[in-house]
């Protein structure tokens, strides 16, 4: 199957050469613009197919609240803020994005989730989060972004710093398949023309490997397979303490 896969991922991305040339001459950077609009619907339907497990997944960020203080999230890629309804009340949180263009959805996001209390937005990828200080926030909470950053080992040292100690990462992110699987197959077949569509997306991605090397004190993580298309069904969902 591996030849197979290798002589399949050649032609796509011989299909794909108007892209790869529109990536190489700066176009593709137009796409930033039209991406909210898509990702706000896309991350709509991803809410209603993975509402139980994300439910699931912040239930537990209550636990890592400050004794008399508000608990302090940081969102990395909030993107339109469609993780707002699931933290707790009086939460402040500090929303970042690569992407200024998102910041117009983030206000409607902000105005349907009262309950929470906006620090501010920070235009900023996850490998650079210089304008957070260290050891500021109590928790830090990233879905769907580490697929699409440029180092993961490098937003996790970023993660490590501004999280105070005993502070926690909370993360739902999709993975690479197993290699028995067609699923595998398949993603490493369209991962060409993915990436383009996707803002960046890889879904070839071993991202529980990065966390377990991130030197954090506790990691618990588990692998699940989402009510979603085969290319993004292999998840990994948990929290990792400082």
């Amino acid at each position: 199957m591996t030849l197979l896969m290798q002589v399949c991922t050649l032609v796509v991305n011989v299909l794909c050469l108007p892209l790869h040339l529109i990536h190489a001459v700066g176009l593709y950077k137009l796409y930033k613009h039209v991406m909210p609009v898509c990702l706000y619907r896309i991350s709509k339907m991803y809410n209603k197919k993975m509402h139980d497990k994300k439910k699931e997944l912040f239930r537990s960020l209550a636990e890592f609240k400050p004794p008399g203080r508000q608990l302090t999230l940081l969102e990395i890629g909030c993107g339109t803020g469609t993780n707002f309804q699931y933290y707790p009340n009086g939460c402040k949180v500090i929303c970042t994005d690569p992407n200024p263009q998102f910041h117009r959805y983030l206000t409607k996001g902000m105005e349907d989730n009262d309950h929470l209390t906006y620090d501010r937005f920070v235009v900023a990828s996850g490998e650079d989060m210089g304008a957070v200080q260290d050891n500021s926030v109590d928790a830090v909470v990233c879905t769907l972004v580490l697929c699409s950053v440029d180092s993961v080992t490098q937003t996790l040292r970023e993660v490590h710093r501004i999280l105070r100690p005993g502070g926690a990462f909370f993360f739902m992110e999709h993975v690479v398949a197993n290699p028995s699987t067609w699923s595998y197959f398949f993603q490493h077949v369209f991962q060409p023309v993915w990436y383009y569509f996707g803002d960046g997306c890889l879904v070839t991605r071993e991202t529980w490997k990065n966390l377990e090397a991130a030197g954090f004190s506790e990691l618990k993580l588990r692998h699940i397979e989402a009510p979603l298309m085969f290319m993004i069904r292999p998840h990994i969902v948990g929290y990792a303490v400082k």
